[in-house]
Parts: structure tokens; sequence; C-alpha cells
């Protein structure tokens, strides 16, 4: 890595967070690591909790009464200050989970009660996921996706997904398979090359 390149990593502001509040989520595993890696790149890196940002599921007359709650704002800044932001998300039902809905929902909003895709537009998004079962999670990215999109979010083609994660991650909470590894550090890495850094 040149100096400028890291120079330029160092500018590149990354938010990590899991699609889980569960204390040994797969999912906040593949995070952490993800989080790692674009830390080595030399990126300023956030890893946050969705379990710290609680809020109520979106309430278009709450909005109007109450205005958007205190936590939506919060993650709605930390994502508008950011360049890159990195979801792993478990899959449930072939969707993704109500907690990671409800919070872009949220933030797909402005605190004055309009849609905004302030937290979207001209960010870059890594998704991946990890699942007990054998698509890894892979049917709940694809719904991922096309909320992110649909709001402005730019998605980069490669994504994650983490099969049989029972047994996918060492006591250390990386990956084991070398394939797999290798594949979320592509992903990494083609997130850095797509901000033309």
């Amino acid at each position: 890595m040149t100096l400028l390149s890291a120079t330029l990593f160092a500018e590149t502001n990354v938010l990590v967070f899991a699609g889980s509040t569960r204390e040994d989520s797969y999912n906040k595993k593949l995070a952490r690591e993800a989080a790692d890696l674009a830390g080595k790149k030399g990126a300023k890196v956030t890893v946050i909790d969705l379990k710290d940002y609680p809020m109520p599921f979106y309430d278009a007359d709450l909005e109007i009464s109450d205005g958007m709650p205190e936590n939506a704002k919060r993650l709605r800044d930390l994502m508008i200050e950011s360049d890159v932001i990195l979801i792993a998300s478990p899959e449930y039902n072939a969707s993704i989970p109500a907690i990671l809905k409800n919070s872009l929902d949220w933030v797909s909003r402005s605190e004055d009660g309009t849609s905004s895709r302030a937290a979207f537009k001209g960010k870059k998004f890594g998704i991946m996921s990890a699942s007990p079962g054998k698509g890894g999670g892979a049917r709940g990215l694809a719904h991922l996706r096309a909320v992110i999109e649909d709001v402005g979010g730019e998605v980069i083609q490669k994504e994650v997904s983490v099969p049989r994660a029972y047994e996918a991650f060492n006591e250390k909470g990386t990956l084991e398979d070398s394939t797999l590894s290798q594949a979320l550090k592509e992903e990494i890495g083609q997130l850095f090359q797509a901000k033309k850094i």
C-alpha cells in the first residue's frame, strides 16, 4: 500500500453492524471480522450493536406526534457520516430481521417527517450473512439489497454467505474456512476499490 493510498483509506469512515442483537450472534462475529479487515486497510471503523439503538416500530402517527426517536437520529447521523457501511444480517423466514428492517425504515426518514435518502445516497454498502442453514442466509441478502438500493444506497456486487455457521467460526470468532475468509477479504477489497480510492 502506498503512502497516498494509506492516507486516503484513513479518510474513509466505515460503519459496521449486524442485523441481530443476540449476544453470541454468528453475524456479529462476521461483522467484527469484516470490521477488522476494513481497519487493516487503514480506514476509521466504527462498530455498533443495534441492541444499543432500540426504537419503536415505524408508525407515521407516532412520527407526527413525537418526531423521530432519539436512537433513530443517532443511527441516521452515523450513517450520514460514513462512506462505507457493512451489514451482516441473519436470514429470518427467507428475509431480514424485523429489527434491521425497522432501523432502515426509520433512517430513511428525515427529522422533519419526510422521506430522506441522506443516510444512503453516496454510500457504498457491503452485505453479508451467516446462517445455520445450507444457503448461508443468501435469500435474506436479496431482500436487504433491494431495500438499500430502493432508498438510494449502492450495494456492491460481491457478497458473502456463510453456511452452517455453528461450525464456521473458531474460538476467536473468526472464520475457519480459508475460502470464506478469502471471499470476505475480496468483498472488503471491492468496497474500497468501488470508492475509487
